[in-house]
């Protein structure tokens, strides 16, 4: 195969879509929940917290706050800071609030998507927050259409709504029990009730949730960079499987879900998490990136001149590489802090446009130098070989690409927006084949065994199916289907 045909066989995989701007080569980010209890000024500590967790979601934003007697609530579409302003945050009093930021898994990019969800029904007000992705929704939604039931979103979030609503049971809490123990896959949610506040954790762990506290208030966040900010203390992570009851009296924990081994996303270490949080109970992800790289050297160093990150998720994992290597760390891309959501292309005339808008060589650094550029992942491809080839066009000698995870070979459905098998340019094309696309000297990734060697804990504690294909939570022949997982016989 010449290399034109096997560029044009690489790039069949890529489905049309926007500019990497908008949609970047990467896998998106999933969602933030953040719950606080027995705070005068509830709603604005909640704003502070969804503005430390805008990574985990850029789409749009809600607050939901109570009194006790009534919820109030804002939501927008956009970044937290653009939604939430004086004016607003006034219209949220009491003492108790839970937020979220989107980034859509499952359901539209649309307002009436946005979560909190709230509903009033016949034991009181319900506001539910959700980070994750249940694998049985659609099944459970034609199960409870079936009975009448009458959705006004499409996110599989309200889907747990209307299970609580339908349960027999005859608290509140019990109906939450119940509801969560009929959904299969992943979910991290606060809910809010008259009386306080509901966190609950799945029995896989998928997606992280901590418990803080801010002098005498309880607050529960997806990460504990929402602490920092407001001056919380971390109290310990909400284990997997685990249910927190949040009242006057205090926190009371609950293990109303069937035991199962913990599978913990291990790709909260590599790119989701921010680099300041502690996730799954251990030091900061920053520590844990940094090993990833010095992992990453040891299994592929190359001569090489200077060591560069793509910024800013593959900072730590280059320094680490670095360090491991014994080479120079140099800032030898400059990305722009300041791009929207949104811009206009100019004409093809100028290449690689996408790219250089968020990113910049800086030649002085490059120009003759054998270069390592390191980044935590590389999904498509599409946006590493415009790298590659800007770090070439600013005057490097040698280009050698390192990737501080295995390769992708699988989509999740456990909460994170990931491209189709077929997108995933490791699916189905070796090491090789993709360092000729991207046009770099020599590329390596990570070995499996290397990231969970540097990863805390234990191996097994982990989910790692989007690099193994290996899914912890089996699925049932009708999820697969579903889910796409195999094609239904004509």
């Amino acid at each position: 195969m010449s290399q034109e045909q096997h560029n044009q066989s690489v790039s069949s995989l890529l489905s049309p879509h926007p500019s990497p701007l908008i949609m970047p080569d990467k896998f998106h980010d999933e969602c933030a929940v953040f719950g606080i209890f027995g705070h005068e000024e509830a709603a604005n500590l909640t704003y502070l917290g969804l503005y430390a967790l805008q990574h985990r979601g850029q789409e749009a934003s809600g607050i939901v706050s109570g009194d006790g007697d009534q919820f109030f609530v804002q939501k927008g579409m956009g970044l937290v800071a653009d939604i939430y302003d004086r004016s607003s945050l006034e219209k949220l009093p009491g003492h108790m609030a839970i937020g979220h930021n989107r980034y859509s898994t499952s359901g539209g990019n649309d307002l009436k998507n946005v979560q909190p969800l709230i509903v009033n029904f016949a034991l009181g007000n319900l506001a539910l927050a959700h980070n994750g992705n249940l694998i049985n929704a659609q099944m459970l939604r034609n199960e409870l259409e079936a009975y009448g039931a009458i959705f006004q979103s499409t996110s599989d979030s309200e889907v747990i709504i209307h299970l609580i609503a339908h349960s027999k049971a005859n608290s509140p809490l019990a109906r939450v029990m119940d509801a969560l123990n009929r959904v299969r896959g992943a979910f991290s949610v606060v809910l809010m009730t008259d009386k306080g506040l509901i966190a609950a954790r799945d029995p896989y762990g998928l997606r992280p949730l901590c418990l803080g506290r801010v002098r005498s208030s309880w607050v529960v966040a997806s990460e504990t960079c929402a602490f920092d900010l407001l001056d919380a203390e971390y109290v310990r992570e909400i284990e997997p499987g685990e249910l927190v009851v949040i009242s006057d009296q205090g926190v009371d924990s609950h293990r109303p879900f069937p035991k199962a081994d913990p599978a913990m996303c291990i790709f909260e270490y590599v790119y989701f998490a921010r680099p300041d949080s502690r996730i799954y109970g251990a030091n900061a992800v920053y520590a844990t990136r940094k090993a990833l790289g010095r992992q990453l050297a040891a299994e592929s160093w190359v001569p090489a001149d200077i060591v560069i990150p793509v910024p800013d998720s593959g900072v730590p994992a280059a320094l680490g590489y670095a360090e491991g290597g014994g080479i120079q760390f140099e800032t030898g891309l400059i990305r722009n802090h300041y791009v929207g959501r949104t811009f206009i292309e100019p004409e093809q005339s100028i290449r690689h446009f996408g790219v250089k808008v968020k990113l910049n060589a800086v030649s002085e650094v490059l120009r003759g130098k054998r270069v390592v550029v390191v980044d935590d992942s590389l999904v498509r491809g599409t946006t590493s070989r415009k790298i590659v080839k800007m770090i070439r066009q600013a005057g490097a000698k040698e280009v050698h690409m390192r990737i501080s995870s295995p390769p992708i070979i699988s989509p999740c459905f456990y909460g994170i927006d990931t491209p189709t098998k077929k997108e995933l340019i490791a699916s189905d094309h070796s090491g090789e084949e993709i360092r000729k696309y991207i046009t770099a000297d020599s590329l390596a990734y990570l070995s499996l065994d290397g990231m969970l060697k540097a990863a805390p804990g234990t191996p097994t504690q982990y989910c790692s199916a989007c690099f193994t294909e290996r899914y912890p939570i089996p699925f049932t022949r009708a999820e697969e289907l579903q889910l796409g997982l195999f094609e239904p016989a004509p």
